[in-house]
């Protein structure tokens, strides 16, 4: 064992009851951080999850119809009114290249066609509102997996069947088997058998939402043909909205996000972060004081064996590592003891959730997690260490021998 090591660990045996409350107050510091980064990851992976389940990472629609200029003649002033147009489905214009380029560029790992507009549901003397959306079996579960949220029936759209959500089941009295009317607003109308009924995570979706064969909601829509949008996932979710920039760049079409649809869930995961951030941060500087302060006590307490170490030839240097070998060794323990702390305390929480209920505290204990924690300890010890180990190697060996 090198010299400064076997000092820096005697001085910290020396100093047990000292070297036991910092490692207990790092322990907490770090423990804090792993539980709060853990709890807070895990929570925003969870939402993030639900969001994305149900919709694609990338939309892409055609361009809204401009609108109009209306003169109207006067006695003596022509007057000019500008009238929105009603928005009606519009299929994308030559969509089979469009989704030819999409697949070419670089950051899409799947596309798919859908109709999508609203209509009514009807069945005996009940009536609901509801969005029809027409999808192409073979690619849609690419971008979301209807399968897995099916809790009856199967993924069956052909010859005129249907997947509902659980609410419009339970508002309509529809089970498997059963005959729904869907009606288009353009006048388009069919009688579908119910062949699955689905659970999305969202109540507007599961009161709402009908999915049919895509050239179904074609003849239904009036859009022989043709799809009102193309579907899009990507392996960097974060990346979406720089897609959806690129795409729009290359194609003129309307390339909107799973970010911009869902920009209060972003602000609020923004505001969690930076408060989560916050906390890490005065946790660290509370953590870094105490290292700093018991080693400035180490350093008075210790002034004579300095000072005897200076006057047989030790180095300033080797003075100076010594205490900054306390300081990381103090971070090594302390962030070892916070890891077993912070992670425990994170499985307590999760386990608050009953067997037949979601999780209620998700939490996200991953490697890079404890590298981090263990790494903030480790910088925060050696930091903390530095003002105490410069002290250490100024320390006057004549002035302190005389003095004691």
């Amino acid at each position: 064992m090198q010299f400064d090591l076997f000092v820096a660990l005697r001085y910290l045996r020396e100093g047990r009851l000292q070297t036991a409350l910092i490692l207990t107050g790092i322990g907490v510091g770090v423990g804090v951080i792993v539980f709060l980064s853990a709890l807070i990851n895990g929570l925003q992976e969870s939402l993030i999850e639900q969001t994305l389940g149900t919709q694609a990472h990338v939309t892409v629609q055609p361009q809204e119809e401009m609108p109009r200029v209306l003169p109207t003649a006067g006695s003596e002033l022509r007057v000019v009114e500008v009238q929105r147009p009603p928005q009606r489905i519009r299929s994308i214009r030559e969509w089979q290249r469009v989704e030819s380029i999409l697949r070419g560029t670089p950051g899409v790992r799947s596309v798919t066609p859908v109709v999508s507009g609203p209509a009514i549901a009807v069945r005996g003397p009940g009536s609901n509102s509801i969005t029809v959306r027409g999808i192409d079996t073979a690619t849609y579960g690419t971008v979301i997996d209807v399968e897995s949220r099916l809790v009856e029936g199967v993924l069956d759209l052909k010859s005129f069947h249907s997947v509902i959500g659980v609410e419009l089941a339970r508002d309509l009295g529809a089970e498997i088997g059963s005959r729904v009317r869907i009606q288009a607003a353009g006048g388009g109308e069919g009688v579908y058998t119910v062949s699955g009924i689905g659970e999305y995570g969202s109540q507007a979706l599961n009161e709402g939402l009908v999915l049919v064969a895509l050239r179904d909601a074609q003849a239904l829509f009036g859009l022989e043909g043709g799809v009102s949008a193309l579907e899009i996932t990507t392996d960097d979710i974060f990346g979406a909205e720089d897609l959806a920039r690129r795409i729009h760049g290359r194609t003129g079409l309307v390339a909107e996000s799973w970010i911009q649809r869902n920009e209060d869930l972003m602000q609020g995961l923004r505001s969690q972060s930076a408060s989560s951030v916050m906390i890490q941060v005065f946790v660290i500087l509370a953590v870094a004081l105490g290292i700093a302060s018991v080693l400035t006590v180490s350093v008075v307490q210790k002034a004579k064996e300095i000072g005897i170490l200076r006057a047989t030839g030790t180095r300033a240097r080797t003075v100076t590592r010594i205490f900054l070998l306390q300081g990381l060794v103090l971070g090594l323990l302390g962030s070892l003891i916070g890891v077993l702390f912070g992670s425990g305390l994170a499985l307590l929480f999760s386990e608050f959730a009953r067997p037949d209920q979601a999780v209620t505290f998700p939490v996200a204990l991953t490697p890079w997690l404890y590298v981090r924690s263990v790494g903030v300890a480790l910088v925060v010890g050696l930091l903390s260490a530095t003002v105490p180990a410069r002290n250490a190697a100024r320390t006057d060996p004549a002035v302190v021998i005389r003095s004691g």
